[in-house]
């Protein structure tokens, strides 16, 4: 493994466990929404991840083509460029649902 891909995975584990703590203390996606600082923080490190994921080598996205890349890059885009747009049950529900699935893949990953 290049020890930029390895550099962007572990990146991407500590915006993932960013996004754990500043959502933890919540129970639903009204209530994170209305905290704007947590919410901000949150979509920020949604962002980190996409760019890492951008950097990533395509070799090793290649290789680990069971994580939805071009997803979570297409997520960070959104993030991006439709921030006022974004729909806070939906990013709930990948904090929720999908955030706890990818760190567990990428550290199956032994970087």
């Amino acid at each position: 493994m290049l020890s930029k891909d390895s550099f962007c995975l572990e990146t991407i584990i500590e915006s993932i466990d960013r996004i754990t703590e500043y959502t933890s203390g919540f129970t639903s996606a009204d209530e994170f929404n209305n905290d704007y600082r947590n919410f901000d923080a949150t979509m920020m490190n949604f962002m980190v991840i996409g760019e890492m994921v951008e950097k990533l080598s395509e070799d090793f996205k290649r290789k680990h083509n069971h994580i939805e890349w071009t997803k979570i890059k297409g997520f960070r885009n959104i993030v991006a460029h439709d921030y006022f747009g974004i729909d806070a049950e939906e990013v709930w529900q990948i904090i929720k649902n999908k955030i706890p699935d990818l760190k567990t893949e990428i550290e199956k990953l032994n970087f």
